[in-house]
This record gives C-alpha cells, sequence and structure tokens, in this order.
C-alpha cells in the first residue's frame, strides 16, 4: 500500500486521495470482507470454529449453571443445528439498539452478555463476537428462543434479516436453537469432519461437570429430516451415528481418559475443585480445578484452560502451578531426608517428567496476550492456582505417603536422567565446538551458508545418499545419509540418543543443538526434508525420524522447516517419451494418454495380428495394461538408489519440479498420543490400533 500511494503522489494525472477513497463498512460487512480476522481462516480450521462458537455460547449457559443438556446435530444439507436447555436469548427490545435483543446478539459485533453485570460471571467468550460472526459467515442461520412459556423465530440470510423477531407459538421448553449453513462463498469446503467435532465436544463435556453433550452425524439420514419436530433431535432416535458423554468427575475422569493405556506410578489421582479469592483479584473469586497423575513415561502432558477455552502456550495459571509443585516437592523430600544437599533440589524439569496435568480456571475478565486467547495474562489466576494447588497437593502427599514416595522415586531417577543427558549433551557439543564445529563426515554439505535457502536431504542408505549427492545442486542442498533404521526415540533419555551415531550425526548437521537447548535462530537449513523409500522399511525410518523430530524439534516443525520428500512410484516411457508417477491413478492415466488401455483380462496374451502388444506388471492384482504401437514399459521404483542421478534430481530434488509435503502438527493432543501408541512399549494398544485402522492401509506387497 505504501508503494501504491507513493506512485500516486508522484503523479501529475492521477486524481487527488480525498474523503470519497475511505469506505465505511457498516453491520456485519467487515466480516464478510476479511473473515480471517474473525476466524483465522476460510479453511477447515475457520469452518469448525463457526460450530465452537455458537456451541461455546451454550456451554458458557451451563457453566453459570443455566443449562445442563447441549445437542450439537451435523444436518444433511451441510448445515448445523446447536441446541442447549438453559434460560433462552432474551427476545425484549434492547435499550440501546432498539431493535430485539436476540437481533442485537446475532448482528451487532461485541454484543452479549459478557461485558458487564451478573448475566454471566464466567465466559469462555472475550470479544462477545462469536454469534454475529457466524451469522455473517453463514448462507442462512434460524434462531429459535424457547422462554417465557412462548416459542420465538427468526431468520437471516447472510447475515442480513429476513423479517423480525417474531412469537410463533407457546412452549413448555426453555432455551435456544441454532441452526446455520456455512457459506460456500466463504468457505473452500463446507464438510465438518466428524472425528473432530467428536474429540472437541468430548474435552468439553470433561470440563463442565455433569453436563449432558449429545452429537448426532445426522448427514447419513436418508429419510426427510424436519429439524423443528423435536426440540433436542436425539429424542427421536434416529437410525443415525451419535454420542453421548456425561462425566460426574470432570477432570479427574479426563485424567482417567488420557492415562488409560499408561502405567501409572501413583495409585490416587490428585484432584482439586476450589473456590478462593486473593489479594490481587478485586473481590472477585477464581475457581481452580486441577488433577494430576504421574505414569511410567519420559514426556510431559500439559493441558490448561481458562473458562474452558484452552490455552495452549499457558501462562500465569500454569506458572502459579509450576511453582508450587516444584516447591511442595522439593519441601517433602527435604522432610524425608532424600534431599540432603541444596545443590539436590529439584528442577522444574524434574518434578514434570512423566507427569499428566489438566489446569482449568475460571475467573471474570480473564487477560490474555494477543488475540487469540493462547496465553493468560491475568496475575490473579497465578496466585489463586499457586495457593490452591499448593495447599492441596501438600495435604495429598501426606495423606497418601504410598503416592509420595513412589512421586519422589520418579522425580529421583529423572534427576539422575537430567545429569546424564547434560553431560551426553555437552560432550556432543563440546566436541563440535572444539574440532570448530566439525561436521559429520558422512555430511554433504552445500556451499550457500545462508539457511533461508538451503535445504538438507535426510536420505535412507549409502547407496541413496551417493545418487543423490551427484544429483544435487550443490549450491543450496545438503545431503546426510542415514546407515539403516535409527534409534526410537519415544522412550529413550537424551543421553542414550546421543549415543546413537546416527542421531548424533543429525543433531550436529542441523546445528541448532537438541531438547531444552534447542536454538532455531542457529539452524543451518531452512528446510528439513526426509527422502526415504516408498517400502514398508521407508515408511518405518520415516515415522522414526518424525518421532525425533516431533519429541525434540517440535518448535521446527511449528516454524515450518520440516518436509517429506516424495520420490516417484513409477517410471512409464513408450518410445523416447518418458514419464513419472507418483500415484497409482495417475499411473493408469499417463498409460492411457500414451495410447495404452486397462483392461481386466486374465492372463498375458499373445499379440494379435494388428500389432497390439500386451505388456502388464507382476503384481497380479493390478489390472491388465494394453497398448499400440511402440511397448509402454513400466518400472516401479522400490528404492532411491534404484534411480540414477538425473531421475533422482529431476522428480524429487529439482526445486522446480519436486513434490513436498510440509509436516505440521493440526491437533498436537491426538498426535502425541498416536506415536505413544505407535512408538511406545506397550505392544497391546498399537494391536488395536492396526485392527481398527487395517482398513484404511495401503498396502505395497
Amino acid at each position: 500500500m505504501g508503494l501504491v500511494y507513493f506512485m500516486a503522489r508522484n503523479n501529475a494525472n492521477t486524481r487527488k486521495y480525498g474523503a470519497d477513497d475511505i469506505q465505511v463498512l457498516e453491520g456485519l460487512e467487515p466480516v464478510r470482507k476479511r473473515p480471517g480476522m474473525y476466524i483465522g481462516s476460510t479453511g477447515p480450521d475457520g469452518l469448525h470454529h463457526l460450530l465452537v462458537e455458537i456451541f461455546d455460547n451454550s456451554r458458557d449457559e451451563a457453566m453459570n449453571g443455566y443449562a445442563d443438556e447441549i445437542e450439537v446435530a451435523l444436518l444433511p444439507d451441510g448445515a448445523v443445528r446447536v441446541v442447549d436447555n438453559g434460560t433462552g436469548i432474551p427476545v425484549e427490545i434492547h435499550k440501546k439498539t432498539k431493535v430485539s435483543t436476540l437481533e442485537t446478539v446475532l448482528t451487532v459485533l461485541h454484543a452479549g452478555g459478557k461485558f458487564e453485570g451478573e448475566g454471566y460471571k464466567i465466559s469462555g467468550g472475550l470479544h462477545g463476537v462469536g454469534a454475529s460472526v457466524v451469522n455473517a459467515l453463514s448462507e442462512w442461520l434460524t434462531a429459535r428462543v424457547h422462554r417465557d412459556g412462548a416459542e420465538h423465530f427468526q431468520e437471516y440470510a447472510r447475515g442480513k434479516k429476513k423479517a423480525n423477531v417474531k412469537k410463533v407459538g407457546s412452549s413448555k421448553e426453555t432455551g435456544t436453537i441454532i441452526a446455520f449453513k456455512p457459506d460456500p462463498e466463504i468457505f473452500s469446503e463446507t464438510v465438518y469432519d466428524w472425528s473432530r467435532v467428536v474429540n472437541h465436544l468430548r474435552g468439553q463435556a470433561y470440563l463442565v461437570k455433569k453436563l449432558r453433550v449429545r452429537v448426532i452425524d445426522a448427514r447419513v439420514y436418508e429419510g426427510k429430516l424436519d429439524i423443528d419436530q423435536a426440540f433436542f433431535l436425539g429424542d427421536l432416535n434416529l437410525p443415525v451415528p451419535s454420542q453421548t458423554f456425561y462425566f460426574e468427575g470432570g477432570l479427574l475422569s479426563l485424567i482417567k481418559f488420557y492415562n488409560q493405556r499408561a502405567k501409572p506410578v501413583q495409585k490416587n489421582i490428585f484432584y482439586v475443585d476450589k473456590e478462593v479469592e486473593t489479594d490481587n483479584s478485586k473481590g472477585k473469586k477464581v475457581s481452580v480445578e486441577l488433577a494430576l497423575q504421574y505414569v511410567d513415561d519420559i514426556d510431559t502432558k500439559e493441558i490448561s484452560y481458562t473458562n474452558n477455552t484452552i490455552t495452549p502456550e499457558g501462562g500465569m495459571h500454569v506458572t502459579g502451578f509450576r511453582t508450587a509443585l516444584t516447591r511442595t516437592l522439593n519441601d517433602y523430600a527435604k522432610k524425608a531426608n532424600l534431599i540432603k544437599d541444596k545443590d539436590d533440589n529439584f528442577t522444574g524439569e524434574d518434578v514434570r517428567e512423566g507427569l499428566v496435568t489438566v489446569i482449568s480456571v475460571k475467573l471474570r475478565d480473564p487477560q490474555f496476550e494477543g488475540q487469540t486467547k493462547a496465553k493468560l495474562g491475568s496475575v490473579e489466576a497465578r496466585t489463586a492456582v499457586e495457593q490452591v494447588f499448593g495447599d492441596a497437593f501438600n495435604s495429598f502427599l501426606e495423606e497418601n505417603p504410598d503416592d509420595g514416595k513412589a512421586i519422589i522415586n520418579k522425580v529421583l531417577l529423572a534427576v539422575r536422567a537430567r545429569k546424564a543427558a547434560k553431560a551426553a549433551k555437552d560432550s556432543v557439543l563440546r566436541k563440535g565446538a572444539l574440532e570448530g564445529m566439525t561436521l559429520p563426515g558422512k555430511l554433504a554439505d552445500c556451499q550457500t551458508k545462508d539457511a533461508s535457502e538451503s535445504e538438507l536431504f535426510v536420505v535412507e542408505g549409502d547407496s541413496a545418499g551417493g545418487t543423490a549427492k551427484t544429483g544435487r545442486d550443490r549450491r543450496t542442498q545438503a545431503i546426510l545419509p542415514l546407515r539403516g533404521k535409527i534409534l526410537n526415540i519415544e522412550r529413550a533419555r537424551l543421553d542414550r540418543m546421543l549415543a546413537s551415531e546416527q542421531i548424533k550425526n543429525l543433531v550436529i548437521a542441523l546445528g541448532a543443538a537438541i531438547g531444552d537447548t534447542f536454538d532455531i535462530t542457529k539452524l543451518r537449513y531452512g528446510k528439513i526434508i526426509i527422502a526415504s523409500d516408498a517400502d514398508v522399511d521407508g515408511a518405518h525410518i520415516r515415522t522414526l525420524l518424525l518421532t525425533l523430530f516431533f519429541r525434540y524439534y517440535r518448535e521446527l516443525i511449528d516454524a515450518g522447516h520440516l518436509y517429506i520428500a516424495q520420490p516417484p512410484l513409477y517410471k512409464i516411457k513408450k518410445g523416447k517419451e518418458i514419464r513419472y508417477a507418483y500415484l497409482d491413478a495417475e499411473k493408469d492415466k499417463i498409460i492411457k494418454e500414451l495410447g495404452g488401455e486397462i483392461s481386466d483380462m486374465g492372463e498375458e496374451s499373445e499379440s494379435d495380428e494388428a500389432g497390439d502388444e500386451t505388456i502388464g506388471e507382476a503384481n497380479a492384482t493390478s489390472p491388465r495394461l494394453v497398448g499400440r504401437g511402440p511397448k509402454i514399459s513400466i518400472q516401479r521404483y522400490k528404492g532411491l538408489g534404484e534411480m540414477n542421478a538425473d531421475e533422482l534430481w529431476e522428480t524429487t530434488m529439482d526445486p522446480a519440479k519436486r513434490l513436498l509435503k510440509q509436516v505440521n502438527v493440526e491437533e498436537a493432543a491426538e498426535a502425541d498420543q498416536t506415536f505413544d501408541i505407535l512408538m511406545g512399549n506397550d505392544v497391546e494398544p498399537r494391536k488395536i490400533f492396526i485392527q481398527t485402522h487395517a482398513k484404511l492401509a495401503n498396502l505395497d506387497i
């Protein structure tokens, strides 16, 4: 914009920039003009955000004691219906807007019961834009309010009302029904992910004790569905998938769910739920609910919420918890004479190893750092958690001495491991420093020192490494071949990891250290590309590397530096023409384009008199391939080493032609659990996972 404005000022033929150039957007127009400003994106995340916003309004009713049941239904036409049995949105005329309060909530940004007064003492919403934004970004939205013995109705089209709120009948129910259909003019896709919706709603049910949450997938319903024929659609007993969640124990139940496949260190789960008023809470009480359990693991699962909204970056409530946890365990260990020297004090890292905890605070007017509500900044939350948890956890340890002893032994093991890991890490880094940061001998480094344009290909085996070294762009591309499969680090401590030559070489090559000393600013390559063979062993090696990066280089993934190379599966040649296929469907398409046909003939047949020549593959499950004229030959690549340098460059390494998959983590908690199942020591969960997902597997036999 600055460049355009500068050019306009210096062009004598351009009219002056004046008041008429300022566009004023009214009502919900800004939302439709710039939806990303309100919901983050117009992709799948933004689509699901609409559902969450409406659900959160109903959940806030439950958090404040007005509702105890919420139903979410995915409808056949792509719409969503959310129902709660709360008080119902008020419908009387609003003093300020001079229209119905329901219409105000659905059309005015920053309107709601979450700012002043006693309507909602606590709320997950901060900006009050939820319902109005959903209305603006929906093809249509309807609202039915049941309160004061009557049913009221209003309908909207892309944020504009079709009529005023009207009474349509009497009712014995109380609550609100919002139905909406995401606007295909706004969203790139409008199909909701069932598992994503279910996982979110399950988590919310854990966070509000004694709240019943039902989710229904009515998209598969084959009959005619009248969404207004019942208050709750679940009462109709439709023959469609549905799940209902109800938890008496709150976070206690959630910890049990997280640890259902883990081996617990302590027998009893610690749990506290208390409301306090602190010196800095300005006379307002802060509710603290917290549960924790140590398990036989080296990872930490620490999840925090503010007013039932997840805070992935933590904040003051997490700081208060960590401070109280470290202090309480140090005091307990000193009383038991397990710590005699001040230098032996437990660190925060020590006491959190193997810890699974959920921290939830509820308070009036929470303050967040930034617009995303990812990190809580309210100081009173830190004081409240530190006070409530510190007192309760100290009592828990005194009343459960066996659990206390088991926890301390777990922490002492972490202390010994920390010291061993530090020695191993220092050895690796010190060795590199003393040798002038000598890089691994197998690394063929690139010429440029500019990380923004350099790439590191981590390839499988010396054979593929040799081919890649020959075919690469030496200026920007570095090659690090791995010999065989690297160590499975899912259950390995850092000292054992760094004893592995393959992992040590990778750590030194990256140049940014590892673990708590990782410094992304020192990363030597802008792209780290995993290039493994297209077979079972290659997939295993890729999974081992992804596990390493997920556990120890998560920041690298989040910053978008990790990629997976996509080498072709087939080389298809007819005469002098050569084509490459990356998928089986693409292979079939290319064969047809080259004049071949695909048929279901059984055995190979002889050429006929017209010169037809039969070609085929060894795989008996593949269709028969028939071509005219020159023979079509198909080569199936099993490994990168089977390609020559020119082929590897052209198909896999050339930035102008290659395909790369960027690795990202959309659902961190789900990814964490999946890695734990697939790469952990417990066989039974892995067996169940494989049996459950067997039909989804792409087998290469």
